[in-house]
């Protein structure tokens, strides 16, 4: 029998807690994996409960630049999948590589506490316990609201996008949108078409990336083209945006504060085609609200039924807060090690500007060729411990992000992603998973 305090406890099975998963399975490290929902696939599964999933909702960034090492999204997968095939994707990777049959399914985490002994006690919400070596907390960041309070008194409904689910709720209906994030910009496009009465409230400028340039996935051209200097990349893709798009003040948009890539991209091409097609209209940040009518900042008001918010989501860690810290970007050596608590680890809670699945491939392997080494007393285990307690590198490529919640500890993804392959390199560890040794066709759910 297994020594407990040799096991890793992963919590979570979604994309994060899945690719942590196969990464401990690669190396033989015994691991126990929970999972309170009755599947796989966290978020992106529209009946796990308190998901903030909507039917409507499509991956953006591209299939060719999202899939997990040795799992690529298949050729007739859309080229940006909707959230039923994305779903179809992680349970194909989880049955690959027979991680689905060793998950507890059902099982809610209470809490998790740190013991005398650097072990970790991982309480169940059932009141059963489990001592383990490790913990990697994979519970996503996109479950918390945040919800902003809007001044004055609104007689409508407020509601924040985390209850959205489908255009349905919103026929009949005078609709606000605050918030011009993707999730933002996808409900404003369902708004514009099933609504009576459509506007978009963003307090700031935004450039609009549209899905297809050229008539390919536009990370696949930023991806595949000649790499330049990050000043002169905004400069380009700026003016191109400036020709596609034209100028935003003409859509009642407001022009962007900032150079291009330096927020969080907002990737969609349909909410320009609403707006020049009037059936949306844009609007500045919320002055105040009194009765069914909103006040803008620009003077203008207008009349809702219902305000919804797509503010976004802070980073709470629940089940183990204490040892994280900030519930708005928790103090993470490469965005997964925890600097002060030996042991404790999370994946999924990463802000860059690009697909997550491949990062958090690399963040798994990098989590299980430490908890290897360190098992084995190699000498890259406490080179790389050290780093982890004294490296604070400068992940931004170059970009001077906006100064807001959630771009606080924000990475560039090209950045981020070098980094991370120069400490692998110098540890001896692998940056992505292998195939596996049967590869079953994933099955698109219609």
């Amino acid at each position: 029998m297994t020594d407990p305090t040799y096991d890793t406890c992963v919590i979570g099975a979604g994309p994060a807690g899945l690719a942590v998963a196969r990464a401990l399975t690669e190396r033989n490290l015994p691991y126990t994996h929970i999972e309170r929902h009755t599947g796989v696939g966290g978020l992106w599964d529209i009946d796990n409960p308190g998901s903030p999933m909507y039917e409507s909702a499509h991956f953006i960034s591209s299939r060719t630049l999202s899939g997990f090492g040795g799992w690529p999204m298949p050729d007739h997968f859309a080229d940006y999948p909707p959230r039923q095939q994305i779903l179809t994707y992680l349970r194909s990777f989880a049955d690959a590589y027979g991680l689905t049959d060793r998950i507890e399914f059902g099982a809610g985490v209470e809490s998790v506490a740190k013991n005398a002994d650097h072990t970790w006690t991982v309480t169940r919400d059932d009141g059963r316990e489990s001592v383990h070596g490790q913990v990697v907390v994979c519970t996503g960041a996109q479950w918390h609201p945040n919800v902003p309070e809007l001044p004055g008194e609104f007689a409508g409904q407020i509601r924040h996008t985390v209850s959205y689910r489908s255009a349905d709720e919103l026929r009949g209906k005078r609709v606000l949108v605050v918030g011009a994030g993707n999730s933002g910009c996808d409900i404003a496009c369902d708004a514009a078409r099933s609504a009576d009465h459509a506007v978009i409230s963003m307090r700031r400028g935004y450039w609009f990336i549209p899905k297809h340039v050229f008539g390919r996935p536009v990370d696949t051209l930023a991806h595949t083209g000649p790499k330049l200097p990050m000043w002169l990349e905004q400069r380009v893709f700026g003016l191109l945006l400036r020709i596609l798009n034209g100028d935003p003040r003409r859509l009642g948009l407001p022009k962007p504060d900032h150079k291009l890539f330096e927020t969080h991209p907002a990737v969609n091409s349909l909410l320009i085609h609403h707006l020049q097609h009037g059936d949306i209209t844009a609007k500045p940040g919320i002055a105040r609200t009194a009765g069914d009518t909103v006040y803008f900042t620009d003077g203008t008001s207008d009349d809702f039924d219902l305000i919804l918010l797509a503010t976004g989501y802070v980073h709470k860690v629940p089940v183990a807060q204490k040892y994280f810290g900030d519930e708005q970007h928790p103090d993470l050596y490469l965005s997964a090690f925890s600097r002060e608590h030996r042991g404790l680890f999370g994946v999924g809670f990463v802000e860059t500007n690009s697909g997550a699945y491949q990062l958090f491939d690399t963040q798994a392997q990098l989590i299980a060729g430490f908890i290897d080494d360190d098992r084995r007393g190699r000498p890259a285990a406490a080179r790389f411990g050290e780093l982890i307690r004294t490296d604070r590198p400068d992940l931004s490529g170059g970009l001077k992000f906006v100064d807001s919640p959630r771009h606080t500890g924000y990475v560039d993804s090209s950045a981020f992603v070098e980094y991370l392959g120069k400490v692998a390199a110098r540890m001896g560890w692998p940056t992505q998973g292998q195939e596996p040794a049967a590869q079953p066709t994933p099955v698109v759910v219609p």
